[in-house]
């Protein structure tokens, strides 16, 4: 499509765009036959990615901040090869990082433009180049190593005599200057030297400062970098724990479109597969959040990314590769046991705010007992350069030194891909086995576990959740793709409940297995690190939302279909009947509720309904409950309701001053205190906009205190009693939340609508309650964890705002007062304060 386009002449110091735009350049060489013999590279350098494509293939990756602006079109030129060709470059307009306007993480300048500041055909002597890493090696040892080390005034006086040996004039004094490198170079290691397992690396984000559909660009262009280096590395391995991007993205009909658009680098990349270099790790559809998704969605990370590893390359991951994620629930290493994997590797908790982590190496048990083998690269990165000063790091920082005497080693541009270069693997060759440099050896995840296994009986064990000191603020960042995320996490189980159900008794049904597997793809691709914790760009939230609207429409539309065929008797209209509803309950209990529904004249009516577990009722005559709900407002504009489970006061400003429970007569509001209390807290954090909310933002407490509508009573009672008010919060939002009690309930609840106006903003609601307990207990995938509602150690209050599911709770014996939701998942718990962020 590309090459058939009309092409205008360009010139170098022109610029192109805008942001997010594609040029194509044709480019045609003429290389001079006085070059026979030499190596000659086509460079290039712009502030965009590039891609070059030759004879209609992808064949080098351009990224000037990637250290790739050159394509080598022959190592020695001889008289047969050709010496005109015509190459094509693909240029996107935007950088590794995307086109933030000011700084990485602004939002995107849509008026950037890149420019192209050089393009040459070149000879490159890689003599000369050789030499300049032999020094800088030995450079970095001699700086590097201390005065209290022989190798290191070695390194300085070897580098000292090449600098004298070698003539720039006279490229034949090279050799003898690097035949003194390798003469240090080549004196060997003690048997007890620390091994670092060297691993080719590029992590490339689904989504983040750059649009879904640029990162399939990001991933060709950075595997096809791979492949050429493996084409003449053969000791280079590389561990992708991205390969399911390209079906990821596009599930099975975009799969074809990128096969057909990279046919020759997919081939390619199969074949170093099989060949052992290229090594797909990981075990999930994509690089998921760590924490918000929910359990079912956790096994359907893994079932579908095993699913994909066993059909595209014959084999399941034995490793949980999860590098870049903002904290792992204590649920994951059951999930991993029972998904065939027994090893993890990450390294974020290197950016713990307040505590170092104590070990770099360790057996990680989860709220079950099982355990897996867990290994943080010591030198706190998983995109290291291959230089000295990153080995000794390794080794130095390693925490867990005399259990173990190997760690990983991952290198290569990363986030918004580049992956590993040609300058890094031959720094690593040359520290391979050096005297007064830890043993540096190309490995694969599975080599180093092995290793790590072997060594592993002193290891120590860490019981609980890995959680990150930092970035708490995605717990709510982007309230719309949180809610869409759990929204349609109950759409799909409901859908999945009633067609299991729907086939179990109609055998004519079609289970709707292929349609189901789309959506669910859907949402786990919404679930990447940097999607649903919501610190991505404005265009990404606008693709995740389009998505959950998808989940939403096409969900209804499969449930609809199983309730037809599960009830389609009882959904027949019979002569003579009276109006009836047909009640399903997806849940695995008998439940007794309140519902709403449409009466023969369009409007609401609610009836009380008992519905069996996974079941179906129909709702014919009236159920009148044993006692009705009372609502009564008091001459002080207060209004009190009861239903013969629970009676709650509510002052005018809609706080609730008294819950108490009417067969103990406790009462859960302390004495003079107000829950349901709305509080905004300044959120300015120290960088990361989108990503952190600080401890000291609890100094700045205001609590929300503007009425712009006294409380009102707006159903009176029998089935449903509810009230209603408005605040005006801040500056310019509104809130607006009716509070309903139903027969025979025994909570309260509280539907809220926030027009959201703010920026740098915390808005949160403070329920304290009369419990005492040093510990709340906070729902988790398929379980719960409890964390202290103390801050006596620092490991405590750095957990000043955390994570939860569907509901909070705190309980002493005999009584507790819990606190649902049904989109949040930033919460906390201090002393008796149960606390959700809204």
């Amino acid at each position: 499509e590309a090459v058939v386009q009309q092409f205008r002449p360009a010139q170098v110091g022109e610029s192109f765009g805008p942001t997010w735009e594609t040029c194509w350049f044709k480019v045609e060489l003429s290389i001079p036959m006085a070059w026979a013999g030499q190596e000659v590279h086509f460079f290039w350098e712009s502030d965009g990615e590039g891609m070059v494509w030759r004879d209609g293939q992808p064949v080098q990756g351009l990224t000037k901040e990637g250290e790739k602006t050159s394509y080598i079109l022959t190592r020695s030129l001889k008289e047969s090869e050709p010496h005109s060709l015509t190459l094509y470059v693909e240029l996107a307009c935007n950088g590794l990082f995307g086109a933030g306007k000011g700084s990485m993480i602004a939002p995107p300048d849509p008026d950037r433009r890149v420019t192209l500041s050089k393009a040459e055909l070149v000879v490159f002597n890689r003599d000369v180049y050789e030499l300049l890493v032999d020094l800088e090696i030995l450079l970095d040892m001699a700086q590097l190593l201390g005065e209290e080390n022989q190798r290191s005034f070695q390194a300085l006086y070897t580098a000292n005599q090449m600098v004298n040996v070698c003539d720039v004039t006279d490229p034949s004094s090279f050799p003898a200057a690097r035949d003194l490198a390798a003469a240090i170079f080549s004196q060997r290691n003690g048997e007890s030297q620390h091994t670092i397992h060297a691993m080719g690396h590029c992590h490339i984000d689904s989504a983040w400062l750059w649009p879904y559909e640029e990162t399939i660009r990001k991933c060709a262009r950075s595997w096809v970098t791979v492949v050429n280096l493996m084409e003449h590395n053969p000791e280079l391995t590389f561990a992708c724990s991205q390969l399911g991007l390209i079906p990821v993205l596009w599930q099975a009909q975009q799969f074809e479109w990128v096969r057909t658009q990279y046919p020759g680098l997919y081939a390619r990349i199969q074949d170093f597969v099989a060949k052992g270099q290229f090594v797909p790790v990981g075990g999930t559809w994509v690089e998921m959040d760590g924490n918000l998704p929910s359990g079912e969605s956790m096994v359907r990370q893994f079932l579908q990314g095993q699913q994909f590893f066993q059909e595209q390359f014959g084999r399941i991951c034995s490793e949980f590769w999860l590098p870049d994620t903002f904290g792992y629930s204590a649920q994951l290493p059951q999930l991993m046991r029972g998904c065939g994997i027994r090893r993890f590797l990450t390294q974020k908790l290197s950016w713990n705010l307040v505590n170092s982590f104590p070990h770099h190496t360790f057996f990680w048990e989860g709220i079950d007992g099982s355990q897996v083998l867990t290994h943080f690269p010591p030198g706190d990165s998983y995109g290291m350069h291959g230089r000295v000063e990153e080995v000794l790091k390794t080794v130095k920082q390693n925490k867990d030194k005399g259990r173990v005497n190997h760690s990983a080693f991952l290198f290569g541009f990363g986030d918004g891909g580049g992956g590993p270069t040609q300058k890094m693997l031959d720094r690593m060759k040359r520290m391979s086995d050096t005297d007064g440099l830890p043993r540096v050896q190309t490995s694969t995840p599975d080599q180093l576990f092995s290793v790590l296994e072997k060594e592993s009986s002193q290891l120590c064990t860490w019981v609980g959740e890995l959680f990150l000191e930092l970035h708490n603020g995605t717990y709510t960042t982007q309230a719309q793709i949180k809610k869409g995320n759990r929204e349609c996490e109950r759409i799909l189980h409901d859908v999945e409940v009633l067609s299991t159900l729907a086939v179990a008794q109609d055998s004519e049904f079609q289970y709707p297995a292929s349609q189901l597997q789309r959506l669910w793809r859907l949402l786990l691709l919404n679930q990447f690190h940097d999607v649903l914790p919501g610190s991505c760009i404005q265009l990404v939230v606008e693709d995740a939302l389009q998505y959950y609207t998808e989940i939403r429409r096409d969900g209804a539309q499969l449930q609809e279909e199983a309730v037809q065929s599960l009830c389609r008797d009882l959904l027949q209209p019979k002569a003579q009947s009276t109006q009836s509803s047909l009640v399903l309950n997806t849940l695995p209990w008998e439940r007794t509720e309140v519902i709403s529904r449409p009466g023969p004249d369009g409007t609401e009516t609610l009836a009380l309904v008992t519905v069996p577990s996974m079941g179906y009722a129909p709702v014919q005559e009236p159920f009148v409950p044993p006692h009705p709900v009372t609502v009564r407002k008091q001459e002080d504009g207060s209004i009190t309701m009861e239903n013969g489970v629970i009676a709650v006061c509510l002052d005018t400003m809609g706080h609730l001053t008294s819950l108490r429970l009417l067969d103990s007569g406790r009462e859960s509001v302390p004495d003079g205190c107000y829950a349901n209390q709305f509080a905004l807290f300044d959120d300015v954090p120290l960088y990361w906009d989108a990503w952190d909310v600080m401890d000291y933002h609890l100094q700045t407490r205001k609590p929300v205190t503007t009425l712009l509508k006294p409380l009102e009573i707006t159903l009176p009672g029998g089935l449903r009693g509810s009230a209603r008010f408005s605040l005006q919060v801040g500056k310019s939002s509104t809130l607006t939340q009716e509070i309903i009690l139903d027969a025979m309930c025994p909570y309260l609840r509280f539907l809220t609508q926030v027009e959201w106006k703010e920026a740098h903003t915390f808005l949160k609601v403070e329920f304290p309650v009369q419990v005492r307990s040093t510990n709340a207990t906070y729902e988790i995938q398929f379980g719960h964890l409890q964390r202290p509602t103390h801050w006596n150690t620092s490991w405590d209050w750095a957990r000043f705002e955390v994570w939860a599911h569907k509901w909070l709770d705190l309980s002493e014996h005999g009584f507790g007062v819990a606190l649902l939701n049904d989109c949040k998942y930033g919460a906390s718990a201090h002393r008796n304060v149960l606390s959700l962020s809204l």
